[in-house]
């Protein structure tokens, strides 16, 4: 009697296949980058492949604020801090140190107690579906030109000034 042959993946399983992917190897390319500047670029690319797993588990809000946030403002930042200090932009920084070797154990037992207690866990098969009508991005953004406008449009002045002082400070005179 001929074995069955196992179901072949949905779109879905093949879109999150390769998403994930995508990031664990940008993740790589943070960690084994020789060049700094080349590591922060490969760290934008995993924070991308971040919100778009976030995209794929429907939660938009924590997609967007992935997105603005940790790609916009902190990428940023790590870009301006590697451009003020040019020496580092072109030097050639090695990826392993001595404690390369207790740092891989470490982080392989660590990975192997997650496991243990992710697996000890009692998972939920379903949650409760959001309605149509509880949007929550719609309110929030509703509450961010209603009730609270003057503290939004000055945390955008304060991030205006930051980037236009870290220009400043960058460039050559």
């Amino acid at each position: 009697m001929p074995f069955p042959l196992p179901p072949l993946p949905t779109i879905g399983q093949l879109v999150f296949t390769g998403i994930a992917l995508f990031t664990c190897a940008s993740a790589l390319g943070v960690v084994l980058a020789r060049n700094l500047f080349h590591g922060a670029l490969a760290l934008v690319a995993t924070l991308f492949g971040v919100a778009a797993l976030y995209v794929m588990l429907e939660a938009e809000f924590l997609a967007v604020s992935q997105v603005l946030i940790y790609v916009g403002a902190i990428s940023t930042l790590i870009a301006f801090a590697i451009m003020l200090t040019r020496s580092m932009m072109y030097g050639k920084t090695s990826p392993l140190n001595r404690q390369a070797g207790k740092t891989g154990l470490f982080a392989v037992l660590i990975f192997l107690a997650l496991f243990g207690f992710v697996q000890s866990i009692p998972w939920p098969a379903s949650a409760a579906p959001v309605l149509a009508n509880e949007s929550m991005i719609a309110a929030l953004g509703e509450q961010f030109v209603t009730n609270y406008v003057i503290a939004f449009e000055v945390l955008g002045l304060l991030l205006l000034v930051a980037l236009v002082g870290a220009v400043m400070l960058a460039r050559d005179n």
